[in-house]
């Protein structure tokens, strides 16, 4: 099969990546000439493991390219996926400007039947909009061209996309034809031949699962901090409430980890767009309302935590940070909670220095010379006066404890991810502040 992916950011590099080592004819373009170059030579723009290989090889073998022009490819192939960005709005709604202005291209130049697919996280009705584009596209050409459209949201974890979507545990597909339905099995039978596990759905609703699953994931992270935050209050342990209401089948034990907030770029966006979409339609999501509050909280309460230490001010103090991507696996810090300890302690005057396997880059990138950047974990402790984790990446979990204690100037930990055992960090002569123990 033959098809197109237009926007090479996380959502279209990956699923054109994985379409090509599956066998399809891909076609990736961009707008971004710069980036196309980089990405014909083998520069991959983002970290994520896997990916560099299966683009380097699916190159070499001819099943990937890439292109500026969607114009150029649109003859040949069967398909079109919509993959660029949709960033919010100042209300925070979703922009769809740069999903319709596909919609006109693809209007302007096809020749034959074909399938324009959104997989950009888009508001409920996007698909109509971009129907109707698509339709005064065909009006100005005086042709009349079958095309249908239809939804495939995507389901990817930073840090674990190229197996998801190699393995997926669903893909969800909204069409409204039976002409759709077929290419889009034919496209997925591939992934699934033990379990074809596609369920088909009406376009409206595939818009919509896509929010309320993020939405629900949201929900469950914000509403375990706001019992850590309890637990902290009357001496409970959450990791103990944690297993206990995880135990019970109908909540199950996923996403009950409490920590200092999610980030990322889907859940904030996402869940501000589907409180947007209703307030549209005349409906208050009270529950993400509070979620979302709940979040922006918690994102300064380590913060806050250190503050309580310091009482005095943190003037002249230097602190550490381990991590600085939303999560693991990533280099992508849009709406890390690092990013808000940072922006409190860059207020609060002390010295900043900070360490992150992959995200040093970026972070350079946002705030050039204003924080320290340490080569290791380990230099990055040297003479401080606290240390702050903020994401769990796996060289942190079992640290050399000892050389630690003898590199900082107050040994003070405080675990924004509970990665650490408190009764071990007593042993090793440390101050420690988890979230809810």
């Amino acid at each position: 099969m033959n098809i197109a992916v237009v926007g090479t950011g996380y959502v279209g590099l990956v699923s054109g990546a994985c379409f090509a080592e599956m066998g399809a004819e891909v076609t990736c373009v961009d707008i971004d000439a710069a980036k196309i170059e980089r990405l014909r030579n083998g520069e991959i723009p983002i970290y994520e493991p896997e990916l560099t290989g299966i683009v380097r090889r699916n190159v070499a073998a001819g099943r990937l390219r890439f292109a500026t022009e969607l114009a150029s490819c649109i003859g040949q192939v069967e398909v079109v996926f919509i993959a660029v960005g949709t960033p919010p709005d100042e209300d925070g709604s979703a922009d769809v400007k740069n999903v319709l202005a596909v919609a006109r291209v693809f209007g302007a130049n096809i020749n034959k039947y074909t399938l324009l697919v959104t997989k950009s996280t888009v508001p409920v009705g996007t698909a109509r909009k971009v129907k109707e584009t698509v339709l005064e596209e065909l009006e100005k050409r005086g042709v009349s061209i079958p095309f249908d459209v239809a939804a495939n949201p995507e389901f990817l974890k930073e840090g674990a996309a190229v197996k998801d979507f190699m393995s997926p545990d669903r893909v969800v597909v909204g069409v409204d034809s039976d002409r759709a339905k077929e290419v889009m099995s034919r496209l997925y039978q591939p992934f699934l031949l033990k379990s074809f596990r596609v369920i088909f759905t009406d376009i409206a609703s595939a818009e919509m699962i896509k929010y309320a699953a993020n939405s629900m994931l949201a929900t469950r992270i914000s509403f375990m901090n706001e019992i850590a935050n309890l637990c902290e209050r009357v001496g409970a342990d959450v990791n103990l409430v944690r297993q206990g209401i995880g135990a019970d089948t109908r909540i199950g034990n996923k996403f009950l980890y409490p920590g200092c907030g999610y980030g990322g770029s889907c859940f904030p966006k996402d869940v501000r767009a589907l409180v947007r979409t209703a307030e549209k339609n005349g409906c208050e999501m009270k529950v993400l309302k509070a979620v979302e509050e709940v979040n922006t909280e918690q994102k300064k309460l380590l913060f806050k935590k250190l503050n309580a230490r310091y009482p005095e001010g943190l003037a002249d103090l230097t602190i550490a940070l381990w991590g600085l991507s939303f999560k693991p696996e990533t280099d992508d810090m849009r709406e890390a909670t690092s990013l808000v300890t940072i922006d409190l302690l860059r207020a609060s005057g002390c010295r900043i220095r900070v360490f992150d396997p992959v995200a040093m880059n970026e972070c350079r990138r946002r705030y050039g010379d204003v924080l320290e950047y340490a080569d290791d974990m380990y230099e990055a402790v040297a003479g401080a006066d606290a240390l702050l984790l903020h994401t769990e990446w796996k060289q942190f979990r079992m640290p050399d404890w000892k050389r630690i204690r003898s590199l900082m100037r107050i040994p003070l930990v405080i675990d924004g991810r509970n990665i650490y055992d408190p009764v071990e960090m007593a042993e090793y002569g440390f101050e420690y502040s988890g979230i809810g123990r």
